[in-house]
């Protein structure tokens, strides 16, 4: 079973429905008892850094995290993974990942201002081999964001795109995986993502039987 952590600030109906259309048993809840019994949590989110970390049960998470079940972070539940974030001041977040997340500052580096936020469909460059992108090809994904990760220098890089800046679009360690696109929104490539989460929390819950 799926839990997927209602904190006020996620996008649960789309979450759930891509869930919904690959079979998968899932819940919704803030039940903190309840999403530490789950197979594996997705932690979405919408919004801004600092008010996420607010109404976020991050002690919940973090112990979870600790059980080597798997989690997914999504868009701003991937930034809320990493150690800190600029966004409104510099905050704290959940330090599962090692990583600094970070605004686009809107003008490339030879001073062409762009658009911030980037919205749009960019295509993936896998980085590391991993379970995740089994039987897949690199291709286009649907990202919504002001706010990025660059975790080059890092061994938690597992895909990335360029938005004038290299943004992290992948990354994972042990049990741990985020997403900076949204895969439920982001047709084909996003629900084969997905389809392998939970194939990977299947193989994992066989493992602790």
């Amino acid at each position: 079973m799926i839990g997927i952590v209602d904190y006020g600030m996620g996008n649960l109906f789309s979450v759930s429905k891509a869930l919904k259309r690959l079979s998968a048993e899932y819940f919704i809840s803030a039940d903190e008892n309840k999403l530490l019994q789950a197979d594996a949590l997705i932690l979405p989110g919408v919004g801004s850094f600092r008010d996420a970390m607010e109404r976020l049960p991050a002690d919940t998470i973090k112990e979870f995290a600790a059980s080597g079940k798997p989690l997914l972070g999504i868009c701003l539940g991937m930034q809320l993974l990493f150690e800190k974030s600029e966004e409104n001041g510099l905050t704290e977040g959940l330090g599962l990942l090692p990583g600094l997340v970070h605004r686009f500052p809107g003008k490339s580096r030879n001073g062409q201002p762009y658009k911030v936020p980037h919205m749009g469909w960019n295509r993936l460059e896998f980085v590391e081999e991993t379970p995740l992108f089994k039987n897949l090809s690199e291709d286009y994904v649907y990202f919504v964001h002001s706010y990025y990760v660059n975790a080059d220098n890092s061994d938690v890089l597992l895909a990335k795109t360029d938005y004038h800046e290299q943004v992290s679009a992948i990354v994972g360690r042990g049990n741990i995986l985020g997403m900076q696109f949204h895969p439920e929104k982001s047709s084909r490539l996003g629900m084969a993502l997905l389809d392998n989460f939970l194939k990977i929390v299947e193989e994992r819950k066989a493992v602790r039987r």
